[in-house]
């Protein structure tokens, strides 16, 4: 669907890249690399996006953290860098943002199936990435017992598709209501904030 509203996959996957880490600058062979897209096509997405007003570009070399805390300046081929940043000042940024951020519940019907077959769920929640939630420490809460082999490759399968790293939390339903009945701020915070419902065997709604 974002592919057919934005033009293309690879439009989709650069914009994720820089919404998704508004803070980052990125250089062409770089997304390519990091995106397994072809050079030319990520130079003429990035091109457009600039010109749209959504991307903004600035030269400069690689930097990296000496063991003394000092910057080091890193140009091997003696040539700066064209880099790109997401402008957070453009009209239009919140609105993007927010679009990008809840088509990934699109992908939740698929990733349910995939944790079923892992083990018996009794609780699954999304949260963080899902609900544009950036800050929280965790995207997604499921409470049973799962093969961890197969609950870390659903995982990664899901991370394939929405383009960044998720983070989950796996409790068993005992722990779970341990820390319900104490009131561990954690879960309690989880359960208060804004939140995706997807399994509820529990009875928290």
């Amino acid at each position: 669907m974002l592919s057919k509203l934005f033009g293309s996959n690879s439009r989709v996957k650069i914009l994720k890249a820089f919404l998704f880490h508004p803070e980052e600058r990125y250089y062409i062979r770089q997304l390519s690399r990091d995106l397994d897209l072809q050079v030319n096509s990520v130079r003429r997405e990035l091109e457009n996006l600039e010109k749209f007003g959504l991307l903004v570009s600035e030269s400069g070399n690689e930097s990296s953290e000496k063991e003394d805390g000092t910057i080091e300046e890193k140009n091997s081929d003696r040539q700066e860098k064209k880099y790109f940043r997401v402008n957070k000042n453009f009209p239009l940024f919140e609105d993007i943002k927010s679009l990008i951020i809840r088509s990934q519940i699109l992908h939740k019907d698929d990733f349910t199936k995939d944790l079923l077959k892992a083990g018996s769920i009794k609780l699954l929640i999304l949260t963080g990435v899902f609900v544009n939630d950036f800050s929280f420490p965790t995207d997604v809460l499921i409470v049973g017992k799962v093969n961890k082999g197969r609950l870390l490759k659903t995982i990664q399968d899901l991370e394939k598709e929405l383009g960044r790293e998720v983070n989950f939390t796996l409790m068993s339903a005992s722990e779970f209501k341990y820390r319900r009945d104490i009131a561990d701020i954690f879960l309690y915070n989880l359960l208060e904030k804004e939140k995706i419902i997807v399994i509820d065997e529990i009875g928290i709604s």
